[in-house]
């Protein structure tokens, strides 16, 4: 008598679902090489000894030590620091504003209005935002320069961190605006019932709360403007020129070393610092959760 062996259909569809597994792991490793290989390139390339960027020739630190002359990379990188730095600040600030408008009032005059203008810069091209800001400043600076005598403002760090900060507010206010949606209001109705002040509500009980939002908003905002050229292209004047537009420059003419030395020296610090803001909030997320714990216990 023939026996008929059944096969599962869970056993029929491993193979698949494994074939399926190593091919999204296959892709996942490919993306993951696409973005990084070229970072790791770079940096190996910094210590490299010969003047062509992309021949190894041995193992030497001169590029490094080669940026203590290199004046005009200082100084764009001092400026891009200074810039990358008021912007994030103050994109946070506008942003945590924006986003309390948009979040806590959702009914007032003009609020499909502003929220439009405040999304704007997500999805309109940077040349055209440059464009039209460059176009503005120009118009103000004839105006003043017409009705005072002296046209401001001029072209440099302070137009350049304007358009910065127009770009960098937008994404500082989505950020904070996704978070603002996910906390519970009845913590800050329940501290309000006790007593507690709006401004007092804001520090002891939102503040807290919204603070990751705000961590992740400050560091996204600081590399936007850290590395934008198209913006800065626009706005930038004589004596203003941001490491973005130097290195750019340079581009055309064929990179050197010293310009692989100064990228390395950045990749540190911003791999530094995100891994320290990192940690932080893992820190403070694990208080967070024991004393939310601490307190279910003592109720």
């Amino acid at each position: 008598m023939a026996t008929v062996t059944a096969t599962s259909p869970r056993r029929r569809h491993a193979p698949a679902r494994a074939g399926a597994a190593w091919l999204g792991g296959a892709w996942l490793v490919l993306g993951y090489a696409f973005l990084y290989v070229p970072i790791v390139a770079l940096v190996l390339y910094s210590f490299n000894d010969s003047p062509v960027a992309n021949v190894w020739q041995g193992f030497t630190l001169k590029w490094y030590a080669a940026l203590a002359d290199d004046r005009e990379i200082l100084a764009g990188l001092w400026l891009s620091l200074k810039i990358a730095f008021a912007t994030a600040c103050a994109s946070v600030v506008l942003g945590t504003l924006a986003a309390f408008a948009l979040d806590r009032y959702r009914r007032f005059k003009g609020r499909t209005l502003f929220a439009g203008m405040v999304a704007a810069p997500l999805v309109m091209p940077e040349v055209i935002v440059g464009l039209s800001l460059l176009l503005m400043l120009v118009a103000v600076q004839r105006a003043t320069e017409s009705a005072f005598g002296v046209g401001f403002p001029e072209r440099g760090m302070l137009t350049i961190w304007l358009g910065h900060l127009l770009l960098g507010m937008a994404y500082a206010t989505v950020i904070v605006q996704a978070r603002l949606q996910t906390l519970n209001a009845q913590l800050e109705e329940a501290a309000m019932d006790l007593g507690a002040r709006p401004w007092q509500v804001f520090h002891l009980v939102t503040l807290p709360m919204i603070a990751q939002a705000l961590v992740s908003a400050w560091l996204l905002t600081f590399t936007l403007s850290l590395d934008d050229v198209v913006l800065s292209a626009f706005l930038s004047g004589p004596g203003a020129t941001t490491l973005p537009l130097v290195i750019f420059s340079r581009a055309r003419l064929g990179l050197n070393p010293s310009v692989n030395a100064v990228a390395t020296i950045i990749i540190t610090a911003v791999a530094i610092g995100v891994v320290i803001a990192s940690l932080v909030i893992a820190r403070r997320e694990r208080q967070r959760a024991a004393d939310i714990a601490a307190a279910a216990r003592g109720g």
